[in-house]
């Protein structure tokens, strides 16, 4: 098991010993951190599971409804969170298995901000992208995002 960095740890060149942390350096414990902040965090998504992305293909279709393609996220996600667990990652993540563009399902979400089909997409390292934008068109504001839900998901399933 890899323990976090404690802050301000005296880490030098050949400190470490086969690869690993001596178990007592000034400035770290022999515990690794059980609440935040952690030194080392996942970011990002995660691959979407088969079952996931064909619902999300459907849905694209309009092959399954929203409620549909929730119920699968729904039952997705606690698997993903399993397996996080079983690794002994501490700050666990749905894995954006509800996002599209994680940018644009925030942004869009919020009051006073809608998404749009633009005319074209953006070329990014050789790839066009969907033809999506936001615009603001009212006072910005954060009430009954669902992204709050999401994380109380995320929240009671965890350990």
């Amino acid at each position: 098991m890899v323990r976090p960095l404690e802050k301000d740890a005296d880490i030098r060149p050949g400190s470490l010993r086969n690869g690993h942390l001596p178990t007592e350096r000034k400035g770290m414990s022999s515990m690794a951190h059980a609440t935040p902040p952690f030194r080392a965090d996942q970011v990002g998504s995660l691959l979407r599971s088969r079952k996931l992305a064909e619902a999300r293909a459907k849905r694209e279709k309009n092959e399954i409804t929203a409620l549909e393609l929730k119920a699968v996220e729904d039952e997705e996600i606690p698997l993903l969170i399993k397996k996080q667990e079983e690794v002994g990652l501490h700050a666990i993540t749905d894995g954006e298995y509800r996002r599209s563009w994680w940018h644009f399902d925030f942004l869009a979400k919020l009051d006073g901000v809608e998404q749009y089909t633009a005319d074209q997409g953006i070329q990014f390292q050789g790839v066009t992208t969907k033809a999506h934008g936001i615009r603001v068109v009212g006072k910005v504001d954060f009430s009954n995002h669902p992204f709050i839900e999401h994380f109380k998901f995320l929240d009671t399933h965890t350990k």
